[in-house]
């Protein structure tokens, strides 16, 4: 299982930090005009935040396990990321943006997994 968890940490890892830093890197226009008209919602700052909160949580999910420094945030990065993804899949679903929800759906599924995974590995 702790092979299986350690994918699953990567990919959800990765996408937050290609998302994130996207969010952090580009202007909110940018964003609408690459096809995430969702940003039209939220000022520029809540859109830095949100990405700031992605390569947080990314970080949060490979190296406090990895290194064995404060464990407990690795399994709290993934809730935390759960919980933004689901605020994603509020957002979608109010604009009617149907087609978009499964993605954040999906890695909110694998951030939930990743939480009770290693909860319960930190309480063995």
């Amino acid at each position: 299982m702790d092979v299986a968890t350690w994918i699953v940490q990567g990919i959800l890892a990765a996408a937050m930090l290609f998302a994130g830093g996207t969010k952090l890197a580009r202007h909110r226009k940018d964003l609408i005009s690459m096809g995430m008209p969702w940003a039209e919602d939220f000022s520029d700052t809540a859109v830095k935040l949100i990405g700031a909160a992605e390569v947080v949580g990314a970080v949060g999910l490979i190296l406090p396990w990895a290194l064995g420094v404060a464990p407990v945030l690795t399994p709290v990065a993934g809730a935390a990321l759960a919980l933004l993804l689901l605020g994603a899949v509020v957002v979608h679903v109010r604009r009617k943006e149907f087609a978009a929800v499964v993605p954040p759906l999906v890695l909110a599924a694998a951030g939930a997994f990743v939480a009770v995974v290693r909860f319960v590995d930190l309480a063995s």
